[in-house]
């Protein structure tokens, strides 16, 4: 080739235009208030959820850098018992194709007929109801955080490897605790443990915090706990914050405590360090300057889901994503020992739960012997044959 013919063809190049990347946009729609616990240590970093998201976003965006995709992220946030009709619109109107939903179950279920007229996908990162997946399940809203059966089965399963199988029970008064309490007692009966007694821990709406109201509870936890009969483990149901940090070291017979409080089940646990933990625990400490939890895991990985459905199908439309995720073909690494997949019958990200206690993972579940025809981690939470869900 001669120069003026070398010189030609590299204008003819410079003349081609630019292939424009593929734009990929994602929505986080989160219901916030802050919340009162009764550890301040316990209290949510004010972007919980969020964090894992932009970490996520970066880490679709160095791949996609390379293979012409472009994500970006939309954040909303209303308060706790908000409409989030007109958020979810405004999402919407924005080009927002996948939405991360931090909201309550009556949050989630008030959007059904939306999205249902739209092409957007919702993914569930906040709310862990089962029946979100079951009788109330929707074809276009996927579910990366767990459900509380999933955590009971996860737990017990441990309870039960131990030959730790008579329990007393103690659960708040609210609807939340008493719903996990129902997982836990699904648990028991699923796996052969026993639950001897059970009490409800009534919230008086006392001051939880001051110093009378430790003092009213070291004293008051004794006697509450005085006539159990003789038992392996306690078993705490306490989501709304009230009584179960108080349990542990304080029960009239020196018993371990498990459920909300002591051992603890949940989707991450931010002194992970296996299976490349540490790799995304440094990168998210790196960006956000405190460590990963459970909910920053569970955005991440929606959002992760996200980009490798678009990379596998060259396609950013939301019904080809929701086929591939349903699909034999899918998996995503998370940094939990193995590949996760979805459930087909009521789109639940199949996945290990970790216990833990406040410094460290214990153990990681489903335990070694319990077996499933299909995976090992359909032994936590609602199995196929079980299930009340009927997809579009």
């Amino acid at each position: 080739m001669t120069a003026f013919a070398a010189i030609g063809h590299s204008e003819a190049l410079a003349q081609q235009p630019v292939q424009e990347p593929l734009q990929v946009r994602l929505g986080y729609l989160r219901a916030y208030e802050p919340q009162l616990t009764l550890s301040v240590l316990d209290l949510a970093p004010r972007d919980e959820g969020v964090a894992g998201a932009n970490v996520a976003i970066a880490d679709n965006n160095t791949t996609g850098s390379f293979l012409g995709q472009a994500y970006g992220l939309d954040v909303v946030e209303v308060k706790l018992d908000d409409d989030i009709t007109a958020a979810t619109e405004e999402l919407i109107a924005k080009g927002v194709d996948y939405i991360l939903m931090d909201v309550s179950a009556e949050q989630l279920l008030s959007i059904t007929d939306l999205i249902s007229n739209r092409d957007a996908l919702v993914f569930n990162i906040g709310a862990t109801d089962d029946r979100l997946r079951e009788e109330a399940c929707h074809s276009r809203i996927f579910h990366t955080a767990p459900t509380r059966t999933m955590l009971a089965d996860g737990l017990v399963q441990y309870l039960i490897w131990k030959q730790w199988r008579r329990w007393v029970l103690i659960h708040g008064s609210h609807d939340r605790d008493k719903l996990f309490a129902d997982a836990l007692r699904r648990a028991a009966e699923r796996f052969g443990g026993e639950i001897l007694l059970e009490k409800e821990f009534t919230d008086t709406g006392t001051a939880r915090r001051t110093d009378s109201g430790v003092v009213q509870i070291q004293r008051q936890m004794p006697v509450f706990t005085q006539d159990f009969p003789e038992h392996d483990v306690v078993l705490v149901a306490d989501e709304s914050e009230v009584f179960g940090t108080y349990v542990p070291y304080r029960t009239w017979t020196p018993r371990p405590v498990a459920g909300t409080a002591g051992l603890i089940p949940s989707a991450w646990h931010p002194a992970s360090e296996q299976w490349g933990g540490t790799q995304i625990q440094n990168r998210f400490a790196k960006a956000n300057g405190r460590r990963m939890l459970w909910k920053d895991m569970a955005a991440w990985t929606a959002v992760r889901v996200v980009g490798e459905a678009v990379t596998r199908t060259q396609s950013a439309e939301t019904q080809k994503t929701a086929e591939y995720l349903r699909s034999p073909d899918f998996s995503i690494a998370a940094f939990k020992g193995q590949k996760l997949t979805f459930r087909t019958w009521n789109g639940q990200l199949r996945q290990p739960i970790f216990l833990g206690d406040g410094r460290s993972v214990v153990s990681t579940s489903p335990q070694e012997g319990f077996l499933h025809q299909v995976s090992e981690l359909d032994t936590l939470g609602v199995d196929q044959p079980e299930t009340q869900c009927v997809l579009d």
